[in-house]
């Protein structure tokens, strides 16, 4: 499928972090190598640091629960919302929405089977409000409007272009709405110097390591509407970007 050909994109796969308009440098400040979440070759003991060491900073920069206050906003007219957590890695989001709404439902996925295994023999695994499951993000194991929201918070980056843009079709199918929390990718400036501060201590501390790459590998706000309209040119899109704070993306089919 082409996409955005005035802009010199021919094909979603070819397109740039920071969209079809990012300027040299931004293409620059981008990379296709792989975290260690990403990786066959890495031992499962260095991956499950990084997970524990997301959901502890999750937890003590009260991420987890800013979060779940953001994806319960969207569903606040529904009485018992049906959600769907994308990319769970730890759960800490679908706990805290447990916590704060108590009819709220959740399925809570991963498609990296040690993490749910994990997710599974922990208390949300026991919690008679919550399915954990092994799903793909891009293609989606359930049937077309299953859950009020989906949400997929701090992993989208881990996809190239053209499997981001099979997020957008297969989460605004199943769910109303689709929310997407993600690394914000700032100016070329201010970019290089949050991976500056990063850089000495990436190649000994895997947090780290996995945390510049994903700044690489963040999309911009216009990569986010070049990725939703390959996806589908109806998609109704909003973009809520900051340069320090997560950036909030939500989408929406029409009717």
């Amino acid at each position: 499928m082409m996409a955005y050909m005035g802009n010199e994109i021919s094909d979603i796969a070819d397109m740039p972090r920071g969209g079809p308009d990012a300027s040299w440098l931004d293409r620059l400040l981008q990379t296709d190598c792989p975290e260690y979440l990403d990786r066959d070759d890495v031992d499962e003991k260095v991956q499950r640091r990084v997970v524990r060491g997301l959901e502890f900073t999750g937890e003590v920069l009260g991420y987890h629960e800013k979060f779940a206050l953001l994806a319960l906003d969207e569903v606040a007219e529904v009485a018992d919302p049906a959600i769907l957590e994308l990319g769970a890695g730890h759960g800490g989001l679908s706990r805290k929405i447990l916590e704060q709404h108590p009819t709220a439902r959740v399925t809570v996925s991963d498609v990296n089977p040690t993490s749910v295994a994990a997710m599974a023999a922990s208390e949300l695994g026991r919690d008679p409000r919550a399915t954990v499951r092994m799903i793909d993000a891009t293609a989606i194991d359930a049937s077309d409007g299953s859950f009020d929201l989906a949400v997929f918070a701090m992993s989208f980056h881990h996809l190239p272009p053209s499997l981001a843009s099979r997020v957008f079709a297969e989460g605004t199918r199943v769910a109303r709405t689709l929310m997407i929390i993600d690394f914000p990718r700032p100016p070329s400036p201010l970019h290089i110097t949050r991976l500056a501060m990063m850089a000495p201590l990436a190649p000994f501390v895997p947090l780290l390591h996995d945390g510049f790459i994903s700044s690489l590998r963040a999309y911009s706000p216009s990569a986010m509407r070049a990725l939703a309209a390959h996806a589908d040119p109806a998609i109704d899109i909003e973009v809520r970007s900051a340069l320090l704070g997560p950036q909030v993306t939500v989408a929406r089919r029409p009717g």
